[in-house]
């Protein structure tokens, strides 16, 4: 299977993560969810797959989260995926699906845990932090 990335270049942690991906050897389908958004049936997949709801994908931060009144239990789901599709931004990143699982990968070592080698040696992110992929999947 290949490995899919919906990935912000903008982001810090979609760029480890994706870094992480390739370091391990692989080489994702990279989708820029803000230049290509999933279609609603596609994020309601992703979101079932990850097994959350369409709130625990909501990203608060740099969104009109505030201005639409997300935080107010009045949303349903599909409501929120509907918001999520008229504006992407609303949509947390990153997410990666691979053969083993999809996952938004918040922080960025939580893709090792569906990628199909993880044991792809220390890896550096951006500020500095050493993620060692042994001590990730053993906790």
């Amino acid at each position: 299977m290949t490995i899919t990335i919906f990935h912000n270049p903008d982001c810090g942690t979609s760029r480890n993560t994706l870094a992480m991906i390739r370091q391990s050897g692989e080489d994702p389908v990279v989708v820029e969810y803000l230049k290509e958004p999933p279609s609603r049936a596609r994020l309601l997949e992703l979101i079932e797959a990850m097994g959350i709801n369409a709130r625990g994908l909501l990203r608060e931060k740099g969104t009109p989260y505030a201005e639409l009144d997300l935080g107010n239990a009045k949303w349903t789901d599909g409501e929120l995926v509907d918001l999520m599709v008229a504006h992407p931004i609303l949509i947390n990143r990153p997410i990666v699906e691979t053969s083993k699982g999809t996952r938004l990968c918040r922080p960025s070592e939580e893709v090792l845990k569906i990628l199909p080698n993880p044991d792809m040696g220390p890896f550096t992110k951006e500020d500095g932090e050493v993620v060692v992929p042994a001590d990730v999947l053993r906790a």
